[in-house]
């Protein structure tokens, strides 16, 4: 194992990330902590700050297990919010400002939260406060909703009322990506989130390193790796907002060693015209998470872009994850790696069988990092746990179809509901992608089933256009279908501008398909 990804030797058994920062601030007060668009701010800066919202929380009444809700872009106060949150004994609950303010609603009423922070992109969020007057909000970065940060913070020498950690407080109610029904709440504690922070399992970070943030805070993706490199005492840069050629900017500027990017960041950067003449060659390791990476694209990664590349597998409700250092694994870039230390995966077939690992199944995933639960929501909670039948061991359904080749690498083959049922065959998806992106003129692709009186279902892809390219829907369809098997073939291809995505890349099958319904 190379040392960048080398266990620490001593690890405290429990510590709170606001601890660690610090104790940073008392051995490297001038370190610069984070940079965001409009400031940098140094270890004792950060620390002095999350101190003064602790102190407002209390004034504001603020109790131990107290839930602030978050609804912002990526900022220096938004950590600072964070942190304040967690060093104050309660719970932060980071909302997705892309979320309708109906959705956002039922976010607010699960988690129970007493404080909301918004920013001028979280305004859906102060739309479904309205009907919530007991919430006191609070407005980062000049948003005129609600009283100012600056002004909200209390003064200098304000000190707080310490409040002793507990392991069993919850760290944060996280919800899903889902775009259908009632939001889930995925709740970890500060015991859980701690070997995470303190980097126990993995340990890609120190001092001196320079991590570029570019998907949102609201997102575990960003959350695994930015909780580290803070714990860690490394310089972050915080993006708002992902772009291409901001991204290349700061990590030229900076000299940026680490960064945690979804797929689609990876083509827009690869495609981007300044890439090749970007100086990137400070970086130490890029990782990746959340959505599926093509083989073609991790190769690209390891040829054009200085430093190693690790790819991530796992939920953010915890199981088994695994992890595929890409530049040690040539042979294995078709495979989201193996299962990491201390993590078990297993598969399973339609009716909850354990089956043989190198059969095609479900995966289902335990170690020390799963959720508590659902926020309140036992039946929903239980649906997606699997326990082991001879000794009750508690794992997590992950919803992938995969399997383990004999060298214990997994490769996954699609979603349990994104399957395509066509015939009485299954077909998923990432099959019929993978054809699709050998085609020279397209960009990006994604392939979901409609329903169909002959079949039952029938696959049908939505594609864009790589710049240039002139290819019609009908003679990609055609040269698709050459490829594919029978029971695999397109119904029905469309080229469309862009293919839906969420901040952390993942494509909506749901919302392709009320396109397409609304379209036909």
């Amino acid at each position: 194992m190379p040392e960048s990804l080398s266990t620490p030797d001593v690890v405290p058994t429990f510590g709170t990330l606001p601890g660690r920062v610090r104790e940073h601030a008392q051995q490297r007060p001038d370190h610069v902590a984070l940079i965001d668009d409009t400031r940098t701010i140094t270890y004792r800066e950060l620390d002095q700050r999350v101190d003064r919202g602790v102190a407002a929380l209390q004034r504001d009444g603020m109790r131990p297990d107290d839930v602030v809700a978050l609804c912002a872009a990526n900022s220096i106060d938004y950590v600072v919010v964070m942190l304040a949150a967690l060093r104050a004994g309660g719970t932060f609950a980071p909302l997705a400002p892309s979320s309708t303010a109906a959705a956002l609603g039922l976010m607010l009423d699960n988690c129970g939260a007493r404080f909301l922070f918004v920013d001028a992109v979280g305004r859906g969020a102060v739309e479904a406060a309205g009907e919530r007057p007991e919430l006191i909000g609070i407005s980062i970065n000049g948003d005129d909703a609600y009283p100012p940060f600056k002004d909200w913070l209390t003064s200098d020498d304000s000190a707080p009322t310490p409040v002793e950690p507990n392991p069993d407080t919850i760290f944060n109610i996280i919800y899903s990506s889902g775009t259908t029904g009632a939001p889930k709440g995925i709740v970890h504690t500060n015991a859980l989130r701690w070997p995470q922070i303190a980097g126990s399992t993995v340990s890609l970070y120190d001092g001196d390193c320079v991590t570029l943030v570019s998907t949102p805070l609201y997102s575990n993706t960003t959350l695994v790796s930015f909780m580290p490199a803070l714990a860690a005492g490394s310089t972050l840069v915080l993006m708002p907002k992902f772009d291409a050629g901001q991204f290349l900017a700061l990590a030229e500027k900076h000299r940026v060693t680490h960064a945690m990017l979804v797929p689609v960041q990876y083509r827009r950067l690869l495609d981007h015209p300044d890439f090749d003449r970007t100086d990137l060659s400070s970086f130490q390791m890029k990782c990746c998470t959340s959505s599926p990476f093509g083989a073609d694209v991790k190769a690209e990664v390891l040829d054009r872009w200085p430093g190693g590349l690790l790819e991530f597998y796992g939920m953010t409700e915890g199981g088994g994850s695994c992890m595929l250092a890409a530049h040690e694994h040539l042979d294995k870039l078709h495979t989201v790696g193996q299962p990491m230390p201390g993590h078990e995966l297993r598969v399973i077939d339609e009716q909850g069988q354990e089956i043989d690992r190198q059969s095609t199944g479900e995966i289902v995933g335990h170690s020390g990092f799963i959720m508590r639960g659902y926020h309140g929501d036992a039946e929903r909670t239980r649906a997606t746990e699997w326990y082991e039948p001879e000794t009750g061991a508690r794992f997590i359904r992950t919803g992938d179809i995969g399997y383990f080749d004999a060298d214990g690498f997994l490769s996954i083959v699609g979603r349990a509901k994104e399957t395509i049922i066509s015939g009485g065959f299954n077909i998923f998806p990432s099959d019929i992608e993978a054809i699709l992106r050998e085609h020279e003129s397209l960009a990006d692709v994604a392939v979901f089933g409609v329903a169909s009186e002959r079949w039952g279902e029938t696959p049908v892809a939505f594609v864009t256009l790589a710049a240039g390219a002139t290819a019609t829907a009908e003679e990609i369809q055609i040269w698709a279908n050459e490829r594919l098997g029978k029971f695999q073939r397109l119904t029905d291809t469309r080229v469309v501008d862009a293919i839906p995505r969420n901040a952390i890349g993942k494509v909506s099958r749901n919302d392709l398909r009320n396109i397409y319904g609304a379209s036909a």
